[in-house]
Formats: structure tokens, C-alpha cells, sequence
């Protein structure tokens, strides 16, 4: 309900996306369309064929943790989402991101060659631009890296992190660089 109420509030023209972690297929189909969502975000242990259902409802977009023992191969098991959203692996147990702790941006720079990749784990206003140059990500996220406190967004951590990110994609898109590609 809470949510539903907060969908009505966003402009057009933004996208929504539900995060779900280990959700069952039939209740993120329920609130997909109860709240209107725009694209999922499955950020838990989901199967392939769960993904693959629920990519038959809405752009799904599937979280994966990556760590030293992370394989790209890993991707091939999700042909049909939208994109990957990439974060560390050592978010602890239980944990599915949101630690703070700095991603590995290796392994996303080589997979946003051929897939839509969000970036996360670590971001916030000092090295998002740093990331977004070297990644070239579909979209950036952020969590712990722009919070005053545990839960609690930080207005001015947020409007930095905005302001640095359009920095970088301005920079990514100027006609100089577009040159040096």
C-alpha cells in the first residue's frame, strides 16, 4: 500500500523498479502490477528459471555478487534479463548489498561490453565518476554511500553523487572523447 502510494508521487518519465530478494514469483507478479512497476530488480539467490518467468512480465534486471571465485560465464545463465546490477560479494551472510564495501569493477567494465550493467557496491559521490569512466555503465547505484546514517539519505551526499555522475556522462559523451574511442 505503501509503495503504491509512493508510485503516484514519482514524475512520468522516471523509472520504477521493485527490488526484490528471494521473493516468490507470484508476489513480485502481484506488486509488478499493483504499484505499476516499471522494471524488477532481483537482487537474491532467484534461479534462472524463476528469472526467466518473471522476465516474461516486466524488464528484469538480476543482481550478482561478485567476489575473487566470480565467473562471467555466470551471466550465460540469464539470457533474457535487461541488465545485470553487479555488487560485492562480501556483503556477509544473509546480506545482499547495501554494505558500503567497494565492488571489484573489473568484471562489470568487461560485461557492460555486451550487457546493460548497473554498477554498485561502494559508490558514492567521491568515486562514482571514477567508476562510471572506467565501467561505462547502463546506470549507477547507490544505497550507503550517500546516507547520513544507517537508512537516513543524506540531501547533500545525494545532490553530489547526482551532480558527479552527470559530470562523468557528460565527460563519457563529449566530442573529445568520442575522438580518443
Amino acid at each position: 500500500e505503501k509503495a503504491v502510494e509512493l508510485r503516484a508521487s514519482i514524475p512520468s518519465g522516471v523509472q520504477v523498479f521493485g527490488v526484490f530478494v528471494n521473493a516468490e514469483p507470484d508476489e513480485v507478479m502481484e506488486v509488478f502490477r499493483d504499484v505499476r512497476l516499471d522494471a524488477l530488480q532481483l537482487h537474491g539467490d532467484e534461479s534462472p528459471a524463476t528469472v526467466a518467468r518473471l522476465a516474461r512480465i516486466a524488464p528484469v534486471f538480476k543482481a550478482l555478487r561478485v567476489g575473487p571465485d566470480f565467473s562471467a560465464f555466470a551471466l550465460e545463465n540469464y539470457p533474457v534479463v535487461s541488465g545485470f546490477l553487479f555488487d560485492t560479494a562480501d556483503a556477509g551472510p544473509g546480506q545482499y548489498g547495501g554494505t558500503g564495501r567497494l565492488a571489484d569493477w573489473g568484471v562489470p567494465q568487461q560485461a557492460a561490453l555486451s550487457h546493460r550493467v548497473i554498477l554498485a557496491g561502494g559508490l558514492n559521490a567521491e568515486n562514482v565518476a571514477a567508476a562510471i569512466l572506467q565501467v561505462r555503465p547502463y546506470g549507477v547505484d547507490v544505497a550507503s554511500g550517500v546516507e547520513a546514517s544507517p537508512g537516513a539519505k543524506d540531501h547533500a551526499q545525494l545532490r553530489e553523487f547526482v551532480r558527479e555522475a552527470r559530470r562523468a556522462d557528460q565527460e563519457l559523451n563529449s566530442p573529445v572523447e568520442k575522438l580518443d574511442r
